[in-house]
């Protein structure tokens, strides 16, 4: 059988880290959070005269995009980074409605959280698979 079975390309491919999956996590729902901030834009009339609002909904959905690509993309060494970049970028909507500062400090409090105190307890955690669990049995 030339293909891998999904089990054994599962057990192949290295642990994710903690900042890999906490980052993917917070990172597809601020998605949601970064469409419904599209919906708020175009609903408000917010963008500047002479951009039609429907502009609101396109940028929206354009970050939504980005940031579920850069969450399914999270193992590559540009992910966090990317990651970061698009943290400022919906900060940028804040200049538009200020409400979305508020969804930027919770969003962004969570990133931060994943990216630095993620790194900081995976450096704290042993090298090496993680140790078979005993069970009462044994």
């Amino acid at each position: 059988m030339a293909r891998m079975s999904a089990r054994a390309a599962r057990a192949a491919r290295a642990p994710r880290t903690l900042v890999q999956k906490l980052g993917s996590i917070v990172l597809g729902f601020e998605a949601i959070g970064a469409l419904l901030a599209g919906l708020v834009i175009f609903g408000l009339k917010a963008l500047p005269a002479g951009i039609p609002p429907w502009w609101g909904i396109v940028a929206g959905a354009a970050v939504a995009i980005a940031l579920v690509a850069v969450a399914g993309a999270i193992a590559k060494p540009w992910a966090v980074p990317a990651g970061w970049a698009l943290q400022v970028v919906i900060a940028l909507g804040a200049l538009l409605v200020p409400a979305i500062a508020f969804v930027v400090l919770i969003f962004g409090g969570m990133w931060a959280y994943a990216t630095i105190g993620g790194a900081r307890i995976d450096r704290q955690r042993p090298a090496g698979p993680p140790a078979e669990p005993h069970t009462e049995s044994e």
